[in-house]
Formats: structure tokens, C-alpha cells, sequence
């Protein structure tokens, strides 16, 4: 089960655990005088709508890219009826600008995912295309699997393959072995050795799943330009996403940038997955600066704290994510301890929404 999901069957749990924290938390109660529903501050929820258009209007255009490229790659192979030896043989030289091109627009699409996710996941009617995108398993998963299934030009299928993410970034470097060419080693400098980042992906599989990531990503666009963000959304976003360290971590722990050649995930190899959740907590602290008005109108060390304590866990992950980047390697044990420690924080934080949700009769959706 995603973590996503799962948050959100937690809830009820959420919200006592934040009156229990509530309670211990030091220096007695709050004193704010609760504000009549009538006269409270409404959420001003534009700029979070504004970011989440930014974002998928980007998406838009990194994804196109990326289907034109898959476009003309297939367009190479079939003028060899898919003999990918012969392709490589060749048009060494274009396979590889095609391949690097690709890993290149994948890493820049990446991002413009991960800063939304937090908005687009968060949100029961947009919560769908997370999955798609970005968070749905293949079908040895029935429960998280993703609701579609690849169609080649050719006729094949590919039942329920994953999400899109992971369809095209494993796809371009050679990391999901049912997504490649066949009957060829894709040596593409030429010198011998098939090295890490040099692949050749099924010029069918990949190019149906390009075209069908970019429908995707333009109905996700659609949908976002119809939302109407409401209080209830922006405060089951921040308590559905806030508490989803632990399956980051996880996935960063057993990616390459911390197992390197022994890792066991597949996906997470065009950037760090500490990139990821910066990304995500990013979005969140925009979210909740939209409904911090209304949480300090019934209780002001409430906001401030909650506040304070998101800014924290931003900052926690991004300092990770920096020395990372700066060339420090962490070990698997490291990130167990951080993904615990971050968990913890998040959960916490979760809770103190869900308590400011309780107080204002804003209900949160499961």
C-alpha cells in the first residue's frame, strides 16, 4: 500500500495522536480566544493552485519532449524491422544522442513532478493520477497496482507495468530488463563494455508509453485547471503527505545512491529520492502557509509551532539531500536512523494539522 494510502486510513489515529502530543507539549495551554466561524480568515488557496498549474504546464512540455524522442527512436528501429543490432551497428551515434537526450529530459521532467506531488497527491480528486504518474505498482501489487496496461503498436500488452515514472526512467537506462530491446548489448560509445546508463529500451514498449504518459500528464493538466481548491483540500493534502518519510527513505536506502551496484530498486537512478522529498515538503510548506491564517485564528502558538516545525523537517531533508549532492555517501543503517527520525517529525506535524482541523469543523477526506 502506498503511503499516501495509507495515511489517509490513518487519519482518525492522527488526530488523537495530536491531542496526545497536544498535551505534553510544554509551557500550558494555549490562551487564544477561538474566533467565530463567521469572522476566521479564509484561506487565500490561489497561489497554491498558481504553483500546481506552473508545474503541470511544465510537465506538459518535458513530457511532449520526451514522446517526440521516443517518436524518432521508434521511427529508427522500425526502419530496421526492429533488429536492434543492426540499429546499434548502424546508427550507433543517434541511439546515443537518443538515449542521452532521454535521460536528460527525464531528469528535467522529474522534478517538475516530485514539487506537485505533495498538491497532486494530496488532493482526493486529483489523488488518481499520483498513482499513475508517479506511485502505482505493477500487478504482483493488485491493491497499489495502476488501473492501465501498455499496448504496442505491435500488438503486445503489458498488464498493469507500473506507473509512468518508472516505465520511462527504467526504460531509458536499462534497469527493468522487460522493457529492452532484445538480441543486442547496447554498447553505445563502442568500446567494448556495457557500462551503467547505456541502454536501448523496445522501441514499441517505449514509444506507447510515452504517448500514453503524455495523455496522462494533459488530462492531469485539465483536471487541475478545473479545480476549485477548498479549505478540506488543503488539509487533507498536508495530513495525508506530511507523514510519507518512511517510504522515501526506504526507497532511497535501497537505490543506488546509497547501495550503488547492489541496490535492489530500480527506479530513483536519475536523481536522489532526498532530492524527491525536499521537492515534496517544498509544496507542503506553500500549502500550509495558505491555511496558517486560519489555524492562528484559533490558536496563534498552534500555527507558529506547526509552522516552525514543517520549516524544520524541509530543512532536515534538504541539508541531507546537499551533502549528498557534495559527495557524502551514507550508509544503509544511516538511512534507516534518518528515515526514522524524519518519520517521527512528520507524523507529529501531521497530527497538529489534523488537531487544527478538528477545531476549525474542517473535515479531512479518506
Amino acid at each position: 500500500m502506498t503511503t499516501a494510502r495509507l495515511a489517509r486510513r490513518l487519519l482518525p489515529a492522527l488526530a488523537a495522536g495530536a491531542l496526545i502530543f497536544a498535551g505534553c507539549a510544554g509551557g500550558g495551554e494555549d490562551k487564544t480566544t477561538p474566533t467565530p466561524a463567521a469572522e476566521r480568515p479564509s484561506n487565500d488557496l490561489r497561489p497554491v493552485k498558481g504553483y500546481l498549474l506552473e508545474h503541470t504546464t511544465k510537465l506538459k512540455t518535458d513530457v511532449a519532449e520526451l514522446r517526440n524522442g521516443a517518436e524518432s527512436y521508434y521511427a529508427m528501429a522500425k526502419e530496421t524491422d526492429f533488429d536492434y543490432a543492426k540499429l546499434l551497428h548502424t546508427r550507433r551515434a543517434d541511439v546515443k544522442r537518443f538515449v542521452q537526450g532521454a535521460q536528460k529530459g527525464f531528469a528535467d521532467a522529474n522534478p517538475a513532478y516530485e514539487q506537485m506531488e505533495g498538491v497532486v497527491a494530496g488532493v482526493p480528486s486529483l489523488a488518481d493520477y499520483d498513482v499513475i504518474i508517479d506511485a502505482g505498482g505493477d500487478a504482483s501489487d493488485p491493491e497499489n497496482a495502476v488501473p492501465f496496461s501498455i499496448k504496442t503498436p505491435d500488438g503486445r500488452t503489458f498488464k498493469q507495468p507500473g506507473n509512468f515514472n518508472f516505465l520511462i526512467e527504467t526504460s531509458i537506462f536499462g534497469t527493468e530488463p522487460r522493457f529492452a530491446a532484445k538480441g543486442v548489448r547496447p554498447d553505445l560509445d563502442g568500446d567494448g563494455k556495457v557500462e551503467f546508463g547505456e541502454a536501448m529500451p523496445d522501441a514499441g514498449f517505449y514509444v506507447a508509453a510515452a504517448r500514453d504518459f503524455e495523455k496522462n500528464v494533459n488530462e492531469l493538466d485539465a483536471a487541475s485547471r478545473r479545480w476549485r481548491p477548498t479549505p478540506q483540500d488543503a488539509f487533507t493534502a498536508l495530513v495525508v503527505m506530511t507523514p510519507t518519510m518512511s517510504e522515501y527513505f526506504e526507497a532511497w536506502k535501497n537505490s543506488r545512491f546509497v547501495a550503488g551496484d547492489k541496490a535492489t530498486e530500480k527506479a530513483f537512478v536519475v536523481a536522489s529520492r532526498l532530492q524527491d522529498i525536499a521537492d515534496i515538503l517544498g509544496g507542503l510548506d506553500l500549502i500550509y502557509q495558505s491555511v496558517k491564517p486560519q489555524i492562528a485564528s484559533v490558536s496563534s502558538s498552534q500555527a507558529s509551532q506547526t509552522g516552525r516545525s514543517l520549516d524544520s523537517l524541509h530543512d532536515f531533508a534538504a541539508k541531507l539531500r546537499d551533502a549528498e549532492s557534495g559527495g557524502r555517501r551514507f550508509s544503509a543503517d544511516e538511512a534507516e536512523t534518518l528515515g526514522s527520525e524524519a518519520q517521527g517529525r512528520a507524523e507529529a506535524i501531521a497530527g497538529q494539522i489534523s488537531q487544527a482541523a478538528g477545531k476549525l469543523q474542517i473535515p479531512l477526506e479518506n
